[in-house]
C-alpha cells in the first residue's frame, strides 16, 4: 500500500507540474501576443500619424510655391508691360489658376488661424491681379505702374513671407512665442493696404475679383 501510494503521488505530481507548465507556458504565450498586437496597434498608429503629417507637409509646400509663382509672375507682368515688352497673359492667368486649385483645397484642412492668414492673402492676391488688368487703361501710367511695384514688392511680398512663415509655425518648424501678436499686425496691416488699393481702383472705375 505504502509503495502504490509513493507511485500515485509521483504520477500526480509529474501530471500536476506538466499540467501546471502547460498553464503557464499559455498564459506567457497570450501575454506575448498581446503585447505583440499592441506593439502593432503602435506602429499603425505611428504610421498614419506619419502620412498624416507629410500630406499636410505637401499641402504646406504646394500652397506655399502657388503663392510665390502668382505674386512673381504678376510682378514680372508688371515690369515687362513698363518696359514696354509683350507679355503672355497666359501666365498669369495660369499662376492665378494654380493658386486658386491649392487654396481651394486649403481650404479643408488648414486650422482656423492658418486659413485667416491663406484668406486674407488670397484676397491680397485677387486686388494684386485686377492692378496688372488696369495698367493698360489707366490715364496716369506712371503713377499706375509705381503703385503696382509697390503692392507687389512690399504689402504683397509680406503677405507671402506671413504665409510661409505661419506654415511652418503650424508645423512645428519655425516656433516663436511672439508669433500670434506678429501675426495679427502683419495681417491687419495687409488687409488695410488690400483696402486701401481696392478703393483707388474702384475710384478708377475698376472692379476687382471678388475673393472666394
Amino acid at each position: 500500500m505504502t509503495t502504490l501510494a509513493v507511485a500515485l503521488i509521483s504520477v500526480g505530481g509529474t501530471l500536476g507540474g506538466t499540467l501546471g507548465g502547460a498553464v503557464l507556458s499559455q498564459r506567457a504565450s497570450r501575454d506575448q501576443a498581446a503585447e505583440q498586437n499592441q506593439r502593432t496597434d503602435r506602429e499603425r498608429a505611428q504610421e498614419r500619424t506619419d502620412q498624416a503629417l507629410q500630406a499636410k507637409r505637401d499641402l504646406y509646400a504646394q500652397l506655399n510655391t502657388a503663392a510665390r509663382a502668382y505674386r512673381v509672375s504678376a510682378r514680372d507682368a508688371v515690369q515687362a508691360a513698363e518696359r514696354g515688352e509683350s507679355s503672355e497673359p497666359a501666365a498669369l492667368d495660369a499662376a492665378k489658376d494654380a493658386w486658386g486649385d491649392q487654396y481651394s483645397q486649403a481650404q479643408m484642412a488648414l486650422s482656423k488661424d492658418v486659413l485667416e492668414v491663406a484668406s486674407t492673402l488670397n484676397r491680397a492676391l485677387g486686388v494684386g491681379y485686377s492692378v496688372v488688368k488696369q495698367l493698360p487703361i489707366s490715364s496716369d501710367l506712371d503713377g499706375a505702374y509705381e503703385r503696382a511695384k509697390t503692392w507687389f514688392s512690399r504689402p504683397l511680398s509680406d503677405g507671402v513671407y506671413l504665409l510661409r512663415v505661419t506654415l511652418r509655425h503650424d508645423l512645428g518648424v519655425e516656433v516663436d512665442p511672439n508669433f500670434d501678436q506678429a501675426r495679427t499686425q502683419m495681417l491687419n496691416a495687409l488687409d488695410s493696404s488690400r483696402k486701401h488699393l481696392e478703393r483707388q481702383l474702384a475710384a478708377e472705375g475698376v472692379q476687382a475679383p471678388r475673393a472666394n
